[in-house]
């Protein structure tokens, strides 16, 4: 079983790596001109990971979905839950696109943006839009991939997509002059160089399995009711979580351009932790939703505790590099001293985040392999509103510390109520 898990595990986790790595490029590339530039990349990543991950379930829900039909050796049902991804996101980004200037006027002031930085990020967020076909398209096929038990594609396109964003942008940027926009073009391009490329991946692997795709199957009433049912599920619990990264965000703009700038470095080291360990969530997806559908108990408890095991370990690792080499990691970021100073008192908090935190991600790939949407949902309104209580209750004298309190309450809590869901249910928690 550990040989399984970490067949799927590291692929995962050597992908996952690459996704901060993105991010802290962006970040670093962003930090040679000011924090202002920080600030403005930081912010619209975050819009757009509001706008995207609000399509999560096209990605988790068709994991789960497929891993099942895997389990079963069901490959019409394998094929029917990628096209119905497929069309989902296609529907997805035309709204998208449709709606693109009434969103922005909504979150742009929900974000406490003004002046020179909001002008950096309108510049960001018209570039960026334009993406919205690839990234939904690359959601439904990631999921998918990850379904069928395969780790390796989506490891593969993961590190290719951002390299090629890396390179894009900062040829972009340091050849062509561009700056906020050199970083937009740079992911727009990658995206669909993306999803060209899992295309061709599906075409040279599961070929066969396309005549095992069935228009009026497709399309089946009730079928598809229930794809929609658990994926609505899904979007309102991804939903609430982006909610929570985006009030974060809009909570550190209010406290001005340093604080902002601090918060979106410290981000990294989180987003470092969190897709490290996400590589067992991730294969906690595959292997409990093929065991799930093989029913078979015992493989799937022992996963379940197996997966825990290895996602803790890494989380103790990680806590140990933050605590001996913050500083060292931090130097990596920005070159401003007065941002390097600001942030050095909120290291702290990324040295516990990882022990408290990782169990909610482990347990978020258990219930995405259960196609327990349900308690996904439910879990996350309940985090939700303990994260905003404490935000709103406590004072404990600086505002980024209660921000750092607040967001760890919120991962806390979420992984002791889907610890007593599964405790209560079992394997038929829903």
């Amino acid at each position: 079983m550990n040989k399984e898990i970490l067949r799927l595990a590291i692929p995962n986790i050597i992908s996952n790596v690459s996704v901060p790595l993105l991010s802290s490029v962006d970040t670093a590339l962003m930090g040679r001109f000011s924090e202002i530039h920080i600030g403005a990349v930081g912010v619209g990543a975050m819009i757009f990971n509001f706008l995207y991950w609000s399509f999560g379930f096209l990605r988790m829900g068709t994991t789960g979905i497929t891993a099942q039909a895997y389990g079963k050796s069901a490959p019409s049902e394998m094929m029917q839950t990628l096209g119905r991804a497929m069309l989902v996101g296609l529907i997805g980004a035309v709204v998208v696109f449709l709606l693109q200037v009434p969103f922005a006027a909504v979150v742009f002031p929900l974000m406490n943006i003004e002046g020179e930085q909001l002008a950096l990020v309108e510049r960001y967020f018209y570039i960026r839009i334009w993406d919205a076909p690839a990234t939904l398209g690359l959601f439904a096929m990631m999921g998918w991939f990850f379904g069928m038990q395969n780790a390796v594609f989506p490891m593969v396109l993961t590190i290719a997509i951002n390299w090629v964003n890396i390179v894009a942008s900062y040829v972009l940027i340091y050849s062509y002059g561009l700056d906020i926009e050199g970083v937009a073009w740079g992911t727009v391009i990658a995206q669909y160089f993306g999803l060209l490329f899992a295309v061709g991946m599906f075409i040279f692997r599961y070929r066969q399995l396309w005549t095992h795709l069935s228009q009026k199957a497709l399309l089946e009433i009730k079928a598809f009711k229930s794809f929609l049912n658990i994926n609505s599920d899904i979007f309102i619990r991804t939903l609430c979580l982006t909610f929570a990264f985006g009030f974060f965000y809009s909570q550190s703009a209010k406290g001005g351009d340093m604080v902002l700038a601090v918060n979106v470095i410290l981000l990294q080291f989180v987003n470092w932790m969190s897709y490290a360990v996400d590589g067992f969530a991730f294969a906690s997806e595959s292997l409990v939703g093929k065991y799930k559908g093989a029913n078979k108990p015992d493989e799937l408890r022992q996963t379940i505790l197996l997966n825990f095991a290895w996602g803790m370990g890494f989380a103790l690792l990680f806590s140990i590099v933050y605590a001996l080499q913050g500083e060292y990691l931090l130097s990596f970021f920005t070159n401003q001293t007065d941002v390097f100073n600001a942030t050095l008192p909120y290291l702290f908090w990324m040295v516990v985040f990882p022990l408290l935190s990782t169990p909610c991600y482990i347990w978020d790939g258990i219930l995405i392999g259960l196609t327990a949407s349900k308690s996904l949902k439910n879990t996350m309104l309940l985090s939700l509103a303990f994260y905003l209580a404490v935000f709103y209750a406590f004072d404990m004298g600086s505002t980024n510390d209660l921000l750092w309190l607040s967001l760890l309450i919120l991962m806390v809590v979420r992984g002791v109520i889907q610890t007593g869901y599964y405790w209560w249910f079992g394997s038929e928690i829903r």
